[in-house]
């Protein structure tokens, strides 16, 4: 089994203790050499400029390969695209082209009047620019607003199509749920490279609550598991040893690029990133 490539997700800090804590977790995990890292939007487009400073800041002072999440939720495509040159013009080439969450409160995605209708329509306009490579989105489960696994991945097709170049998974708990969705992405004619998305359980409740508004499934071994492990209080360790598990089965199958969700929560993430073998390879300098 060789040692997987990895990459990771930030948030966009919000207050200044945020902003110490992204910069410490960029500390503990730039060392791993990752592939790139990205930052990303919250609902409803809502740190869209706080993203924009972050993935500044970071590409200038981290030496790391940074991508930045760009959304279609409340702007119009003319300010979408100016985000879009500002990033390119900071030397900003890489991208995660996404639709978007709805803000909070909205019963669904509704278009802005002058905006992109779809991620496909992002793509498309980013493409055009011959400025990016652009990553997109992929679902393994059903996505909580479309009809159909096939649906979900007729719409990938197109947005690899539309001149995205590799997506990244939603999270999942079990290896079958990506290597599914892996296969009947190659039957139906996708090449690019589709990257598992991992989420280290850093907070059981937290995340069984996230998982099910993302129509992720939770497998009841996993609840009975963190049940008797709170009981026991050896949470961290079972964490450990399921994202691990989790990741050494994907790579028994081929897989070879992990892109784990942080929450700017690195401890858990570097932990398991240790056990499959990723050990430190660069040291982060020139901090700002």
């Amino acid at each position: 089994m060789t040692t997987p490539q990895v990459s990771f997700e930030f948030f966009p800090p919000q207050n200044l203790e945020a902003s110490f804590r992204l910069w410490d977790t960029v500390q503990t995990l730039a060392p791993l050499d990752p592939r790139f890292v990205s930052v990303t939007y919250g609902a409803g487009g809502t740190t869209r400029d706080l993203t924009r400073d972050a993935v500044a800041t970071l590409h200038k002072s981290s030496g790391l390969n940074v991508a930045a999440h760009l959304t279609c939720v409340n702007a119009s495509k003319e300010e979408t695209l100016k985000i879009a040159n500002d990033f390119a013009a900071a030397g900003v080439s890489e991208l995660v082209a996404l639709r978007g969450d709805p803000p909070k409160g909205a019963s669904g995605f509704v278009a802005h009047p002058d905006g992109f209708a779809n991620s496909v329509e992002l793509i498309e306009a980013l493409s055009a620019t011959g400025d990016f490579t652009i990553r997109v989105g992929a679902y393994p489960e059903k996505h909580p607003e479309s009809s159909d696994m096939q649906a979900d991945i007729a719409w990938l097709k197109r947005k690899i199509d539309a001149g995205a170049t590799e997506a990244l998974t939603q999270f999942f708990f079990e290896p079958e749920s990506f290597l599914r969705f892996r296969d009947a992405c190659a039957d139906a004619g996708i090449k690019a490279p589709i990257v598992p998305g991992i989420l280290p359980i850093e907070n059981w409740k937290g995340v069984r609550s996230f998982a099910k508004r993302c129509g992720t499934t939770v497998p009841a071994w996993l609840e009975d598991a963190f049940a008797k492990a709170e009981r026991d209080n050896r949470e961290d360790l079972l964490a450990t040893a399921v994202c691990t598990e989790l990741c050494s089965d994907l790579m028994d199958e081929g897989v070879d690029a992990l892109h784990f969700y942080t929450l700017n929560r690195p401890e858990l993430t570097r932990d398991v990133c240790h056990a499959l073998g990723v050990t430190p390879q660069v040291r982060l300098e020139n901090v700002a």
